[in-house]
């Protein structure tokens, strides 16, 4: 009797655990803010901070470029910002942008060196396991799980009922894939072997665990160049990462998965990715959604509403919300 009964909760363990495994969430996304003169974005990148907040969502999004490309890359700056993403109530997911260290060495910028930027953006975004924002949550970070690449420590992934969440240090300007600079072909060339590695990783526990859905988030838009196709060039610096790695994978899982990026500045929902023999037979991957966040003048952000449940059907449904500050000023 004691056995049935010991039976009986397990099982009923066993269902409340596969229940909240489905059950609905909600996350916001941003990115490319905020850009501008301090004294104008500042109040209106708190305005729109209020505004997720209010909407209470299980965290926030941010996939880089924190300032505009023509902006000074100071360590005030970083400062600024890092204290602009723990306003938010929940936890706040932060990927690496172009702007905030790519193109610092460009003089309106202070001309400083990219890699020294990077090294100063990671100790002060990345220093542990934790998320920043007000409810910090532990990530798994690609410095910990993976040795040979101690230095990524801004990769980080996450499971949320049942989706597996995954950033990657993927960036505008082609990724930093400049033939003329050997510094930065070489700072490419590791990074995009980390970040390969980590996205393998990111699906290989997908499939391991029985996840629902994948969610990657980076900052690039890496259709610059590769046209609507999805046909991705040798000049690319998204080709081995997302052209040979990301969409095949993706492919093969079979279940949602959901691309955010940012970089152009046009908010959009839609499926890009193309696979087939040639570009005039190649055929949409329908199991990948496409979101690219509102960004530079456009400061609002997108609320994403998961129901795990829902299964291709329907898992993700999308819901801008605009800046108050533009209705006040309108």
């Amino acid at each position: 009797m004691k056995f049935l009964h010991f039976a009986a909760f397990a099982a009923l363990a066993l269902f409340g655990a596969e229940a909240k495994a489905q059950q609905a969430f909600s996350f916001v996304a941003i990115g490319d803010m905020p850009y501008g003169e301090r004294a104008v974005i500042y109040p209106k990148f708190t305005s729109l901070i209020g505004a997720i907040n209010a909407t209470q969502p299980d965290f926030t999004l941010h996939i880089g470029d924190i300032k505009s490309g023509t902006s000074v890359c100071s360590d005030e700056e970083f400062i600024n910002q890092r204290d602009f993403m723990n306003a938010f109530r929940s936890a706040l997911i932060y990927t690496p942008g172009d702007n905030e260290w790519t193109d610092c060495h460009r003089k309106n910028n202070g001309g400083f060196d990219p890699i020294e930027r990077l090294a100063k953006l990671r100790s002060v975004f990345f220093p542990d396991t934790k998320s920043l924002g007000m409810k910090p949550i532990t990530l798994e970070r690609q410095s910990d799980l993976m040795p040979e690449f101690k230095l990524y420590t801004e990769n980080a992934r996450f499971e949320k009922n049942g989706v597996l969440f995954v950033t990657a240090h993927i960036v505008g300007s082609n990724n930093n894939f400049e033939p003329r600079d050997p510094k930065a072909i070489e700072e490419f060339r590791a990074r995009d072997k980390a970040n390969i590695a980590w996205i393998k990783d990111a699906f290989t526990k997908a499939n391991t665990t029985g996840a629902a859905a994948i969610v990657l988030a980076i900052q690039a838009n890496p259709f610059v160049l590769a046209g609507p196709t999805t046909v991705f060039p040798a000049h690319s610096g998204f080709t081995a990462s997302i052209g040979e790695t990301f969409m095949p994978l993706a492919r093969d899982f079979a279940k949602p998965v959901l691309f955010i990026h940012g970089d152009s500045h046009i908010f959009r929902i839609d499926q890009p990715f193309k696979t087939g023999p040639g570009p005039t037979q190649r055929k949409a991957l329908d199991n990948i959604t496409r979101l690219e966040v509102f960004g530079e003048d456009q400061m609002h952000a997108v609320r994403v509403n998961v129901e795990p449940a829902m299964g291709m059907t329907g898992i993700w449904a999308f819901q801008p919300i605009f800046n108050p500050a533009d209705q006040i000023a309108k």
